[in-house]
């Protein structure tokens, strides 16, 4: 989504966001129950290889405040090489996206579709499913999803500076995702969701930055 006219940016993070918002109605309508339901009876969340598919954004976001200070170090010692830039930017995406993440989470306030945590209201538990704008509380904190808004994060400024490890982005997402609707932690939409919002936040980190996006070395 990167390209040196802002108003170029601008116009396609409109359109992605209005196809976005189109195929997650869609997944509301007709997608995500069918899925949950499916999932919770095949027995899905009892696979432990696709709950580990689930570990790696939390964790690497543990580790972003080790890394922004690290980088301060190294700018302070003489500057930046174009690899440690991206790898900053990554970081900075990736909180950033959470943020985005807990305020519209607040702002939907949608119930998940299992019941994980204090009894929390569900749609396979409970059959409760839609969405109560600014209800706060674990149990309306569904959509959008967190671990692909910082999964995008990461992968979209990556994707951009760096495409030749574009197969390795999409791989990682792909494994998020599956792990997430496969564990029933998240409807389909929540996903989509998630991965619209780190993906435009990476993009215009990019953008912003004025990182080289031409080089690929």
């Amino acid at each position: 989504m990167n390209d040196s006219s802002p108003r170029t940016l601008l116009r396609r993070s409109l359109i992605a966001l209005g196809v976005g918002s189109i195929l997650i109605a869609a997944c509301y309508a007709f997608v995500d129950r069918p899925v949950a339901t499916l999932v919770h009876r095949d027995g899905f969340p009892r696979d432990v290889v696709l709950k580990w598919f689930t570990y790696p954004p939390p964790i690497v976001q543990l580790w972003t405040p080790a890394i922004l200070a690290v980088m301060a170090l190294r700018w302070s010692l003489g500057g930046l090489r174009r690899w440690e830039v991206t790898l900053l930017l990554a970081s900075v995406s990736l909180v950033l996206a959470d943020q985005f993440r807990e305020t519209l989470a607040l702002v939907f306030g949608r119930y998940w579709p299992e019941t994980w945590i204090d009894d929390n209201p569900s749609f396979i538990g409970d059959g409760a499913y839609g969405f109560h704008p600014f209800h706060s509380g674990r149990a309306y904190e569904s959509f959008p999803s967190g671990h692909t808004a910082r999964t995008l994060a990461v992968v979209s400024t990556y994707w951009i500076v760096y495409p030749r490890w574009r197969v390795a982005g999409v791989a990682a997402a792909l494994a998020v995702a599956v792990g997430l609707i496969g564990m029933n932690y998240h409807f389909v939409s929540d996903v989509l969701a998630g991965g619209l919002i780190g993906a435009l936040v990476g993009s215009y980190g990019v953008a912003v930055s004025g990182i080289d996006t031409r080089q690929d070395p």
